[in-house]
């Protein structure tokens, strides 16, 4: 085994643990402060759900997604040829689909709403309402990845 395969895959697995971690620990915490109520508890937090998904879920997949297609080209494999690989990309490329089209806006508009009611205002029912979808959402666009793992780990053909 070369040095460059183990240096990819320890940054790969480095990225599927900042993404993984960022989008469970994100989506307990955002979870959480909503369930307090308090406006400033929750202005708080979705700034930081902004800030996190930013730095550590942006981060982790391209480091996902950078390693995993230079070790396929380091080993000339066609990733979309190969079950497992083409299985655990599809997944990856809908649960990016379901942050970029749904997730990020509903953060941005929360995170607008959120910047009002900062300083212990009303919270509006829209918030609420985006907060729902942002949880069903949420929770389908992490089981995506985490379905990952077992392509990723077992690798069926």
């Amino acid at each position: 085994m070369n040095d460059s395969y183990l240096l990819l895959k320890s940054l790969h697995i480095l990225g599927a643990v900042l993404f993984l971690g960022n989008i469970i620990v994100t989506g307990w915490w955002k979870f959480m402060a909503d369930r307090t109520r308090n406006p400033v508890v929750i202005a708080f937090a979705q700034r930081q759900v902004t800030l996190t998904d930013f730095v550590f879920t942006a981060g982790g997949a391209g480091l996902i997604l950078a390693t995993g297609i230079g070790n396929a080209i380091l080993h000339q494999m066609d990733y979309w040829q190969i079950p497992w690989l083409a299985w655990g990309m599809s997944l990856f490329i809908l649960s990016g689909l379901i942050w970029v089209a749904i997730l990020i806006p509903i953060q941005i508009k929360q995170a607008s709403m959120a910047r009002d009611f900062a300083e212990g205002g009303p919270i509006p029912e829209e918030y609420w309402r985006l907060g729902r979808l942002w949880i069903i959402y949420g929770i389908l666009a992490t089981v995506l990845p985490l379905l990952n793992i077992y392509w990723m780990v077992y690798k069926p053909s």
